[in-house]
């Protein structure tokens, strides 16, 4: 018996709808947004694991942009999920899901200083745009010119957040 703590694996469902794009490619674009959702989420999270904790002289400054970069990867995440929806699919965002298949490396938990926090939301930021660079290519190749056109735009966000970041760090050098 499955109960809802139990649930089995389910295949991928895509409901009818009138966009004009093939089923099969649908189903293939949701499934690369559903890995960029993942990691959209894991970042959102990672965001707010710094604001929480970062320490030190340059605190309020990283904790509010860490908030500001929390709160535009939560506008990502919506973004991401709602186009797999347009297509027809289901938005796979539980956390749990997300902790199995984000592709971003785990954030460590017992950092506080805020060098650390910068050099640590710097990668991750940098790992999510590398992932967003690629599903623009890969969408283009589905020739989804509105996915690619999305993560295009999430792509030109997150580098404004990186430089925002890494400028902490360029100016102690």
């Amino acid at each position: 018996m499955t109960t809802p703590h139990t649930a089995p694996e389910e295949e991928a469902k895509m409901y009818k709808t009138e966009n004009d794009i093939a089923l099969d490619r649908r189903a293939d674009l949701g499934a690369l947004l559903n890995r960029r959702l993942a990691d959209a989420i894991d970042l959102q999270l990672q965001m707010k694991q710094a604001h929480w904790n970062v320490k030190g002289p340059n605190f309020i400054g990283l904790h509010e942009l860490f908030d500001k970069i929390h709160e535009a990867v939560e506008d990502y995440v919506d973004l991401i999920a709602e186009r797999v929806v347009q297509l027809g699919g289901i938005a796979e965002g539980t956390v749990r899901v997300s902790a199995s298949h984000s592709q971003l490396d785990e954030y460590p938990l017992s950092i506080a200083e805020g060098t650390e926090h910068v050099s640590y939301v710097a990668a991750a930021l940098s790992d999510f745009g590398y992932e967003v660079r690629n599903a623009i290519n890969e969408a283009t190749d589905m020739d989804d010119a509105d996915t690619a056109d999305l993560f295009t735009e999430i792509s030109r966000g997150i580098d404004k957040w990186l430089w925002f970041v890494e400028a902490h760090a360029q100016a102690a050098k």
